[in-house]
């Protein structure tokens, strides 16, 4: 499936179109998912962006044992095969337990290993195996160099693509910030994603619940290409404050919308810049 889409193609040394990996958090209805899809994959056209849809058909990683996770693995396939199937995108979820990756291996175009499971050997090995592509969300703990170990992981259980996804640090309690630098460290050995959404989370800081502030994630966006990455990932709801996760840090669709045409200008600016990390700058 990876090869229909050209997603292994994507790679620093490799000029290739913005690529956008967006959707709703966590899975709701099956209607929700295709018209958010559609959504996203008319404005992405419209600038000639990648677009793979994500969605998680779990959250496990929550702040309250109350909090509404989603519809659970085998629905929750269904419906990203559906989207995948009907709107014509590929489609990436969540994993967080090895049992759950070979089912899901089958479904989707690429797996995501969530930030606080990106040191977990097995998992990352077990995703190499499936030959699908792997996108690591690097920790809010570590160091950007130390993600090549994970790389390595997943090359070890026989993966040929990963990407690495930069989400922010943890910076004292209930903050993250965002070093730049470090998508230049990890673009030496992987390609590297951009977090704009998670990056303005406020963990934990609602009351049992994430907080965040999606008024800053253009701000970010507009940085981090300006860096130098080789695509975004940005969660989108038509209705953030109804989702059952993540809802403070989420954008609206027309907010994607207004900002994409800059967005994807940087990028094309970006790559007709010499390569920083080569020393042709310095």
């Amino acid at each position: 499936m990876n090869e229909a889409f050209g997603i292994r193609e994507i790679n620093p040394s490799n000029p290739h179109p913005l690529l956008l990996i967006a959707g709703p958090c966590v899975l709701q209805t099956e209607d929700l998912a295709l018209r958010i899809a559609e959504t996203i994959r008319t404005i992405a056209d419209k600038h000639n962006v990648r677009f793979i849809f994500k969605a998680s058909f779990d959250k496990a990683n929550r702040t309250s044992g109350l909090s509404k996770r989603g519809p659970g693995l085998d629905e929750g396939l269904e419906i990203l095969r559906k989207v995948r199937d009907t709107v014509g995108v590929p489609v990436i979820t969540d994993v967080h337990d090895t049992l759950q990756i070979h089912a899901a291996g089958d479904v989707v175009d690429m797996l995501q290993i969530p930030a606080f499971l990106c040191r977990q050997t097995d998992l990352l090995m077990e995703a190499g195996k499936t030959g699908r592509t792997v996108n690591v969300k690097k920790g809010q703990f570590m160091a950007p160099e130390d993600m090549i170990y994970a790389v390595d992981k997943v090359k070890q259980g026989g993966g040929k693509t990963v990407f690495l996804t930069e989400r922010g640090a943890s910076f004292g309690y209930r903050n993250l910030v965002v070093d730049m630098r470090s998508l230049s460290i990890m673009r030496e050995f992987a390609p590297v994603i951009f977090d704009g959404t998670h990056s303005v989370q406020m963990p934990g800081g609602d009351g049992g619940k994430t907080g965040g502030n999606r008024e800053m994630v253009p701000l970010l966006v507009r940085s981090a290409l300006a860096a130098g990455i080789d695509g975004l990932f940005l969660e989108v709801h038509p209705d953030p404050d109804s989702s059952p996760s993540d809802g403070p840090n989420m954008i609206l669709p027309k907010t994607l919308e207004a900002h994409l045409p800059q967005w994807v200008e940087l990028y094309n600016i970006g790559l007709q810049l010499p390569g920083e990390s080569s020393g042709e700058l310095a």
